[in-house]
């Protein structure tokens, strides 16, 4: 029987992107892809980042592995680095305006790294609000 590492190596192999370069760590249960592909393919990694975990996680399960992160071309890196400006943001604006300061809708992964970004301040509290896919964070100064 092939290793995990292999069947998801071949799994990105049969996609066909170019300047492809996989790396699978079982240790830290991490899928990282990076391509060399045209724009294109730039606008479709938030789909398909979402997409090609979905599908890693139903082999790992199947393999009894666990849950695994993936990223394509940094994108998850980039955007986590996006969402902690934007809470330490929010934060500031909070207390200059002295008022709530609702981010965006959010995936709960998102929302928690902004609440723990933002928990060690004395000065904001954190809250999510919202259903479903409309679910955020209202940043409010104490």
């Amino acid at each position: 029987m092939e290793p995990f590492p292999q069947k998801v190596k071949k799994i990105v192999d049969l996609m066909g992107l170019r300047g492809v370069v996989t790396d699978v760590d079982e240790e830290t249960k991490k899928v990282s892809i990076t391509a060399d592909e045209e724009d294109w393919f730039t606008k479709l990694v938030p789909d398909f980042v979402k997409d090609f975990k979905y599908i890693v996680n139903i082999l790992a399960r199947k393999e009894n592995q666990g849950l695994y992160f993936v990223d394509v071309n940094n994108y998850r890196k980039e955007r986590e680095r996006l969402i902690l400006e934007l809470a330490k943001a929010a934060a500031q604006k909070a207390i200059t305006i002295k008022g709530e300061v609702r981010l965006p809708a959010m995936n709960a992964y998102e929302r928690r790294l902004v609440h723990m970004e933002l928990s060690m301040r004395p000065d904001v509290k954190t809250e999510s609000i919202g259903e479903g896919h409309d679910r955020g964070v209202v940043v409010k100064p104490l």
